[in-house]
């Protein structure tokens, strides 16, 4: 099952420090939910373990994330997969962006995912808005910690 999604975020810092933040693994470990270990591995990328419940399925992913297309602070893509066991997989990547916007910065992102065993089961209405409210929830916690 793949699905799509993108939105953007208005934060009150420069791009330069939403980019260190976006950058940093201690940030970006208590920014995303579920969020157990996330540390920096040798090849610039990070090693991750997360535990997600979405609808009646529970598991914990374990999974690894690339940055590629590095272009600070303007932005990079972001591509990663993980494994949950029978719950299933999901693999895919995030384009972010960053922009000078009032003052601050302006995040954007687009999305593009793929899943697959128990988890796709579960309906394209579910898993979309899961994908949205672990997304939304990313960017408040993400908004908090850039603007201290």
């Amino acid at each position: 099952m793949a699905m799509t999604m993108n939105g953007e975020v208005q934060l009150a810092a420069s791009r330069e420090a939403v980019w260190d933040k976006l950058n940093d693994p201690e940030v970006l470990k208590a920014c995303i939910p579920g969020c157990e270990e996330l540390e920096k591995t040798e090849d610039g990328g990070f090693r991750a373990t997360a535990k997600m419940k979405v609808g009646p399925v529970s598991a914990r992913f374990k999974g690894k994330v690339m940055l590629s297309d590095l272009d600070p602070p303007n932005g990079y893509k972001i591509s990663g997969e993980g494994e949950g066991g029978v719950a299933g997989f999901a693999k895919g990547g995030a384009a972010v962006r960053l922009a000078e916007k009032d003052g601050g910065t302006l995040l954007s992102y687009d999305v593009e995912a793929q899943i697959g065993g128990k988890l796709a089961q579960l309906g394209q209405r579910l898993i979309n808005g899961a994908a949205k409210k672990l997304a939304d929830e990313f960017f408040a916690n993400f908004a908090k910690a850039v603007q201290g």
